[in-house]
Formats: structure tokens, sequence, C-alpha cells
């Protein structure tokens, strides 16, 4: 195998695929990318046999061929090479001559036979939607999926396409983040399907701002996302997802509205008295016209207040720092409305104004008498 490409190209593809690659495995093979050169481009894979990302780069291609390399070392090789491109000649040892301008390296690789295969993703059921819509609707939904391995079903979101339109849930337990957008394209079928978080967050980090459309394809095992020249397939996510729709409380006894960053700024504030080891709940009062933030650790007590529009009748209700930060800052618009009941019963966050596409729940925290 021998082949001439772009630097620049050649390094994104690598730290695109190397994604998948796994950082320290008993099988050393999946610690590598699978380089195979044919026709006018290089195909680069990475594959830790749960999640797997092929990403193609157009290279001029002298020897058609295949091998294995480590990601990390070759990607630092590449990564540090002097010239605009770089030509890499593969011998019939499987030794990798890697060259730029006065810079040559040679490494060991292995043969493309002990690589494990991808899954194929043959599936009939094809949904297509704007990559910057949906790298919005992950960052706005995939920090909810629990890490909490006993309920495995629960470290992925949930999508469901109906209606022309797809709906992102995810949960922990503790919290519901929820995200509706009109799709592109759909074949019509009602959809639903589990897709890890972890390949999610990948997904995330391979779309960009631009108006490029992703494919997502379902298998009967796996899910594939096309981006562009960049593939990434991951396996389904199996069992009973949370009935989503009955947990959302229907209405509400007090609805707020509030500037989101000025709510976000007076959270932060008493939080900084909280920390992992030292937990403790923000005691909010919803009062008329403010809602009183108080906080109380080992460290000391904090207290400040933010503004409001609506009355909770001195409504107290507690919330963990970090959920109620991160569902504030994830919400898409510059004004929230919060919708409570009581002091022991979820509340819902939603942007203010006509957008109804995104829509977070959080249970409280129950409060002690010397909490704050």
């Amino acid at each position: 195998m021998k082949f001439t490409c772009e630097k620049l190209l050649l390094v994104t593809a690598i730290l695109t695929a190397s994604r998948a690659a796994a950082t320290k495995s008993p099988v050393p093979l999946l610690e590598g990318l699978l380089l195979e050169a044919g026709g006018e481009s290089v195909r680069i894979s990475g594959y830790d046999l749960k999640t797997g990302i092929v990403t193609t780069v157009p290279a001029e291609v002298e020897a058609s061929g295949g091998i294995v390399l480590n990601a990390r070392l070759f990607g630092e090789i590449i990564r540090k090479m002097p010239g605009q491109y770089v030509t890499i000649n593969v011998n019939s040892s499987y030794v990798a001559e890697i060259s730029s301008e006065m810079s040559e390296f040679e490494i060991l690789g292995s043969p493309i036979s002990d690589y494990p295969e991808l899954p194929s993703v043959d599936g009939q059921n094809a949904l297509e939607i704007n990559e910057s819509v949906l790298k919005k609707m992950i960052y706005q939904t995939n920090f909810a999926v629990s890490e909490n391995e006993s309920r495995p079903i629960h470290t992925g979101a949930l999508f469901e396409a109906s209606d022309g339109e797809l709906t992102i849930v995810a949960v922990d337990g503790y919290r519901l983040a929820l995200r509706k957008e009109p799709l592109e394209r759909a074949d019509g079928s009602e959809l639903s399907f589990v897709v890890p978080g972890t390949a999610l967050s990948e997904v995330e980090k391979i779309t960009s701002d631009g108006e490029e459309t992703v494919k997502i394809t379902l298998g009967s095992k796996h899910i594939m996302f096309s981006i562009g020249d960049t593939l990434l397939i991951s396996r389904r996510l199996e069992g009973e997802f949370l009935n989503y729709k009955n947990s959302i409380p229907q209405s509400a006894n007090f609805q707020i509205k509030v500037e989101k960053e000025e709510l976000i700024s007076a959270v932060e504030r008493v939080s900084l008295i909280i920390s992992d080891k030292l937990k403790s709940p923000v005691r909010c009062v919803f009062g008329d016209g403010v809602v009183n933030l108080f906080s109380a650790s080992s460290l000391g007590k904090a207290s400040d207040e933010c503004g409001i529009e609506g009355n909770g009748e001195e409504l107290e209700i507690g919330f963990n720092d970090k959920y109620l930060i991160e569902a504030l800052k994830a919400a898409p618009s510059d004004k929230v409305n919060i919708e409570l009941n009581t002091g022991v019963t979820p509340c819902i966050i939603s942007p203010a104004g006509d957008e109804s596409n995104f829509l977070y729940m959080i249970l409280p925290v129950r409060l002690k008498a010397y909490d704050g």
C-alpha cells in the first residue's frame, strides 16, 4: 500500500476515527486504526467493539492495500510532520514508512485480517435531520443520561420519530431532558430506539453547525449516523425505557418566569460553598416577584436572590445545584418558565415564549431543617 495525502486532512481524519479506538484494551488491535487505500481515497476506521467510526479522506493512491497502526502513535507522528503532504508506504512485512519533506518514520503495523469487522447496518428505516439541529438536540439532552449501569437502558437517550418529528429524551432517575424538532425526511414509520450516551457524545463532536444532512439508519441491533464523509456505528440499547409521558406533570399550581442568566448566576454564587464532598441542596423560596436562594455546608452559609415574574406564595423547594444549572444552561431561550406544584413534586423548566421544543424536569431534594 502506498498513498500521499494532505497532512491537515489526514490529521482531522485520524482524530475523528481515534474517538472510537480503545485507549487501553487487552486486545492491542482495538487501540489501532484500520487504514484502507483504494481508488482516490483512504478509509480510516476505529472500533472498540461498542462504537465504530469510519471516515474517508481524498488521496493519491499508488498502490491499494491496508494496515492497522497504533492510533496514538500514528496520530502523533502525522500531527508533528513538517510538510503539507504526507506519504505512507507499507511493505510486505507490515512496516509503514511515513515521510514528509526531510522527516521519516518506520513503525510496525498489523495485517487487516486481524482487525475485528465492523457491524453492518442494513436496516430499512432511516431518518434525515440537519446536522446543526441534531448537534443542539444532543447537547440539550445528553447531559441528563444516566451513568448508573444498574439500569443500562437509561445510559442512553431515547429517539422517537413520529409524524415527521424527532423527539430525544434522556433520564437518570433524578431529572429528565426532552427535545423535539421536525425531521427533514422520514419514511413514515413510527420509530423508537435507544442510543448509548457515549456514542451520542461522539456524534455531537463530529457534527458541526453547518447545513449538511445527517442520515440515521436503524438496523436490528445497531444504529448508524452518516455525517458527510464520516460514519458512526453504535450498538442499540435494549430494554424498557421510562414511560416519560406519564412522568411529566400536566398542570402546575405556580408558574414563574425568570431571566435565565440571572438565575444561573445566583445559583452559581450560593453553590460556591457546596462541593462533591460537601453535598447540600440549594434551598429556593419562591415569593412575590423574587426567589430567595440559600445554601449551607461545613464551610459556611450563603444567600442570594433573583427577580422573577409571578408569585410562588413562599413555596420552599430544594434542588441539586448541578442539575439546576445544567438545565438552565441547556434551555434555548433568554427567559425560562418554571412550573411548580409542591416542595416534593417535580419541577418543570421550559423556554418562555413560543418555543415548545424543550422541556426539563427535575426532582426536588428533600430539605432538612438546617439546610440553608
